[in-house]
């Protein structure tokens, strides 16, 4: 009798993961949008995920969950370089380039890398159902047909650099998708994506660092709105968001998180009607008479 219950709560699961990354990551396109208004892109996010990275290892120690090893900080770091260094801050730094409904078109790719990675890796052992490519060319056909062909290019001429820098994104998220399934990490996941994201954190401020964006932030100047999206972030986009996608990498067949991370992009649509156009570079605001 029990068994049919764990089946129910382990859907219950499955579908309240599934929706967290649907719905949250598909509005934090918009999020990250207004962020970089006022604060550089990769400091930026890297206050984003050591706020949410480090509230997940503190309440997950807390709760009891033992030191981490080396082996698994290594894991944890080799994992924040993956998603964050090269996923999420190059996702933020090209968004100052490519406007948001050519960066959701890109991004579609990621679950076409995540499948031809596991197709590669399994050999003629792994047999993908006509389902997955099904999937996969709907959802990119749908995000094409939703963002439309004159919103892609945000009204601008195709920003090659910004481009390639997405395509590079989305490969290195899938490589770290994957390997995430398999790598020694804690059994907590909330202390894993914690270390990962404090790693992935301190990756990004030194990326920061080395490419002088601290001499572009001026604290008077950073708006409540680029404030309140860095929060957003913190809490939706990471603490849940990422602790949900993790599960979900744990818990369910690769090909099924890949279909289902196409429509993310497809989710950008809800809380905003028209992709928004390239974000401008953080600049110094010249004095003005009026607020």
């Amino acid at each position: 009798m029990s068994l049919p219950s764990e089946n129910r709560s382990q859907g219950v699961r499955q579908f309240a993961a599934f929706a967290a990354v649907y719905l949250i990551w598909g509005s934090t396109f918009l999020a990250i949008r207004y962020a970089i208004e006022s604060v550089p892109p990769l400091m930026m996010a890297g206050t984003r995920f050591l706020l949410a990275g480090g509230f997940l290892y503190l309440w997950s120690r807390s709760r009891g969950a033992p030191a981490a090893s080396p082996r698994e900080w290594k894991s944890a770091l080799l994992l924040g370089s993956l998603l964050f260094l090269l996923g999420n801050g190059v996702v933020a730094w090209a968004e100052q380039r490519i406007s948001s409904g050519l960066t959701a078109l890109l991004l579609t790719t990621i679950p076409l890398w995540m499948t031809l990675l596991v197709k590669i890796r399994g050999g003629s052992q792994v047999r993908l159902s006509i389902r997955v490519p099904i999937g996969l060319a709907l959802g990119c056909l749908g995000v094409i047909l939703l963002v439309g062909p004159r919103e892609l290019a945000g009204e601008k001429r195709l920003d090659v650099v910004g481009a390639a820098a997405l395509l590079g994104a989305s490969i290195s998220w899938a490589i770290g998708s994957l390997y995430q399934r398999h790598a020694p990490l804690p059994r907590s996941p909330l202390q894993s994506a914690g270390m990962q994201m404090l790693t992935g954190g301190g990756l990004l401020f030194a990326a920061s660092l080395a490419t002088g964006e601290w001499t572009r932030l001026h604290l008077a100047e950073v708006s409540s709105r680029s404030v309140l999206s860095i929060f957003y972030l913190s809490v939706f986009g990471s603490v849940i968001a990422f602790t949900a996608y993790l599960w979900l990498l744990r818990n369910v067949s690769a090909s099924r998180v890949a279909v289902a991370l196409i429509l993310v992009p497809q989710g950008a649509r809800w809380p905003r009607l028209k992709p928004l156009p390239p974000a401008p570079k953080p600049t110094r605001a010249a004095p003005s008479g009026t607020d």
